[in-house]
């Protein structure tokens, strides 16, 4: 039969297991560090990142996040702590320490988080790239998208991964060339061949991902992902039985099939120059009868 375990031995295990957490802070997914939590503001109670200040009513938090350690309460009698509290327990705005002008969230007091947190802070560079807005600009949290890797807001985040495997061409050809591209690229939306994917006098490290030559982001096999190409939904490639737009000189409507190109009734129109012109000569037929009948009524008279 095992031994059972002891409080103080769960609780060594425990610690030793946040203690591997914080050294492996550097590889761990943006939505888990503390700078990028999910909070609930005290007074509107509308969830929201973690910051210092509430992004629609402004209110302080009671009980701040530090967002390099993620702590609520500091515990460190003998600590690095900038401010000494010796013989108590620190929370709310006696724990903080500063703001960090990245993640608009509290750091602590201790002198490592001061230090360490504004050169490392994940979201330096998190402004969103389907609306560019920055994390000062909206108060959703920051995510990253799982193919092209580049940051985005909670408002876009499965639009845009929705639409992300689609290249900018309307074929899988590389290109440099009219071979089928191997390799894409999700950042650049484009594909290489196996002959122009790798750059002359460029030293590539064996049994890891070929960057891109445009971009240098780690490109993919084109039949690993569900890539699909650009597609257009007007002009030539509409599919559309009936065509309804709209013009300065009112809206306008015709028949896919009927025209030119199925540009509306253009070219219906234009057949009808016959009797357009048939119409102008029974016209001008007219006025020369009624001319020679007003000079045989003048010679009379005379």
């Amino acid at each position: 039969m095992p031994k059972k375990k002891s409080g103080a031995r769960k609780k060594a295990e425990k610690q030793r297991e946040r203690q591997k957490d914080i050294r492996t802070l550097g590889n761990r997914d943006i939505t888990t560090r503390p700078c990028n939590f999910s909070m609930e503001c005290d007074k509107c109670k509308r969830r929201q990142k973690n910051r210092a200040f509430c992004y629609f009513c402004d209110y302080v938090q009671r009980l701040p996040v530090c967002a390099q350690c993620g702590k609520q309460k500091c515990m460190q009698k003998t600590g690095d702590c900038v401010v000494k509290h010796p013989g108590q327990y620190t929370t709310g705005l006696a724990m903080v320490g500063a703001i960090c002008d990245f993640c608009e969230a509290w750091v602590c007091h201790g002198r490592k988080c001061l230090t360490t947190h504004a050169c490392a802070c994940p979201l330096i560079d998190g402004t969103c790239t389907e609306c560019e807005r920055s994390v000062w600009e909206h108060g959703g949290r920051v995510f990253k998208c799982c193919f092209c890797n580049n940051f985005l807001c909670e408002d876009d985040q499965f639009e845009h991964q929705a639409k992300c495997q689609v290249l900018d061409a309307e074929n899988y050809k590389c290109l440099s060339c009219n071979k089928l591209g191997q390799y894409s690229c999700l950042r650049c939306k484009c594909c290489y061949c196996d002959d122009h994917v790798r750059r002359k006098g460029f030293k590539y490290d064996k049994n890891q991902a070929i960057p891109c030559p445009k971009c240098g982001f780690d490109m993919q096999d084109t039949k690993d992902l569900s890539m699909s190409t650009r597609s257009y939904d007007y002009g030539r490639q509409a599919g559309a039985p009936e065509l309804e737009y709209a013009s300065p000189w009112g809206s306008v409507a015709g028949e896919a099939s009927g025209g030119y190109s199925g540009y509306g009734n253009y070219g219906s129109t234009a057949c009808n120059d016959d009797d357009d012109d048939e119409d102008y000569n029974e016209a001008s037929d007219d006025s020369e009868e009624e001319s020679d009948e007003e000079e045989e009524e003048e010679n009379d008279k005379k």
